[in-house]
């Protein structure tokens, strides 16, 4: 018995030690850049600072505008778009529970009844060689893959980073869908605010068309000018009715996203949201960015669950060693069936290890290297992509901001400008093409000053999200 066990310990050291030889050569390339390590100090160095600057979850409430509130938790709630991301997320979980059953014991049983003719040739001589009878079997087997080099371990593993990715996916998802809707949002407070001054502009130009007729009447202007005048009308009204569509389309866009149909957008009323003022970004920026954002968390599961690959494409470099055990009863013909006669057992281990697979062994490994270096390329692609971003939302604010002061500025001359034409049109020391020539840069300036302040909207909402919205790092377990 003694000689038998060491013959046996003495095949298995062979054979590991033949599979060891093999991935020799063979390791991953890439390695996750550091967010410290990326130069940014000098383009954050002008950057208000506040450890309390990260987003709150419900970022959305300090808008001040409790219709976006509502619309935002309606899309939260019953959003297909998320629906879709939680399936995924529980295909990737029930994904994760099949790669764990293999570190278990699989047993099952099967019960067979075949009716059978017995050839004369065969081992069974006659009378039962020769005849129709039926063989019954009932047999309990067990299975149970000893996983002493981790391979099922690690391909669990592997298999619940893919699912808390995905989880982590559903949150950028959300974090998404909350900027998308609070975006749309931004653009219908938009258009009814340049609808304001397209109606306003009709109101002035019906007052200018009525003080030309009366001027025209009176045989101070021509007829040029009573047409210069009721020209101008049709173009405002055009620019009302654009709006007006723009407005409806918008409506439709925002139910689109609550997923309802576009009866849900006829009740969105006008919106009131306010800027929440000048940035401020955390100080911890970049180093707390990488568990901030959602999508450099699912990278950073996606390296994780990539090193895991590795380890069980290297686990299938050694023996595999599975135990199989069997019970049951068999008989020909049933009525012996429960008795003790019909009894069979078994039980053995299997040791196998491929010896020569023209080199499919290696190049597995190999493929499951790149992957690695594919997932780690990929997330040093969205750390400084990541980085940009907020940098980019700054760099932004910056320019609105001295944009504002100008158009602050410009907004003043361009109505002072416009009152005096108007008021020498009035007294009859001017003419109506003055009075024109003065409301364009008056409107130009108006729809900038619309411009600016939904822009600063947009660019409030892109600097959260480039913060990460508020996500807190949850993950499945």
């Amino acid at each position: 018995m003694n000689t038998s066990i060491t013959g046996i310990l003495a095949v298995l050291a062979a054979i590991l030690a033949a599979g060891c030889a093999s991935m020799r050569g063979l390791a991953p390339e890439a390695a996750p850049a550091s967010a410290n390590a990326l130069a940014s100090q000098r383009s954050l160095a002008s950057a208000k600072l506040s450890p309390a600057a990260w987003p709150d979850p419900a970022w959305w409430k300090g808008f001040g505008d409790p219709a976006l509130d509502r619309l935002i938790d309606e899309a939260l709630a019953d959003s297909p778009t998320l629906k879709l991301a939680a399936a995924r997320t529980r295909k990737a979980l029930a994904y994760a529970a099949v790669a764990r059953s293999a570190m278990y014991p699989q047993a099952d049983a099967a019960l067979d009844a075949t009716r059978e003719r017995f050839a004369e040739t065969r081992l069974i001589p006659p009378p039962v060689g020769g005849s129709w009878d039926t063989q019954y079997q009932l047999q309990a087997t067990l299975n149970w893959e000893i996983d002493f080099w981790g391979k099922n371990r690690a391909a669990w593993q592997s298999a619940m980073g893919v699912a808390r990715a995905a989880a982590v996916d559903a949150e950028a998802a959300r974090l998404m869908l909350a900027v998308n809707v609070a975006q749309a949002y931004v653009q219908l407070q938009r258009a009814y605010q340049q609808r304001d001054i397209a109606q306003a502009t009709l109101d002035r130009r019906e007052k200018v068309d009525a003080l030309t007729r009366d001027r025209n009447a009176a045989g101070i202007d021509s007829r040029l000018e009573l047409k210069q005048a009721e020209e101008a009308l049709p173009a405002a009204r055009e620019q009302i009715v654009q709006i007006d569509e723009t407005i409806a389309r918008t409506r439709n866009q925002i139910a689109a996203l609550l997923g309802r149909g576009p009866d849900r957008g006829l009740a969105i009323g006008r919106p009131v949201a306010h800027v929440l003022g000048a940035p401020a970004l955390p100080t911890a920026v970049p180093a707390e960015l990488i568990g901030r954002r959602p999508d450099l968390v699912a990278e950073r599961l996606r390296i994780e669950s990539a090193q895991k690959q590795i380890d069980v494409a290297k686990a299938q470099f050694y023996p595999n060693v599975n135990l199989a055990a069997f019970a049951g009863l068999q008989s020909l013909g049933a009525s012996g069936f429960f008795t003790a006669a019909s009894r069979m057992a078994g039980v053995g281990p299997a040791i196998s290890l491929p010896i020569f697979d023209a080199g499919r062994l290696r190049g597995n490994l190999a493929a499951r290297d790149a992957d690695y270096d594919a997932a780690v390329e990929q997330y040093n692609q969205t750390l400084a992509d990541a980085l940009r971003d907020v940098v980019d939302q700054l760099a932004s604010f910056r320019s609105v901001e001295a944009q504002r002061e100008q158009q602050v500025l410009a907004l003043a001359t361009a109505r002072e400008a416009y009152d005096l034409a108007l008021l020498r049109y009035r007294e009859g020391v001017g003419n109506y093409l003055q009075v024109l020539s003065a409301e364009q840069p008056l409107l130009a300036q108006q729809r900038l000053d619309v411009d600016l302040r939904a822009r600063e909207l947009a660019l409030s909402i892109n600097l959260i999200r480039a913060l990460g919205g508020g996500y807190r790092g949850k993950s499945p377990a």
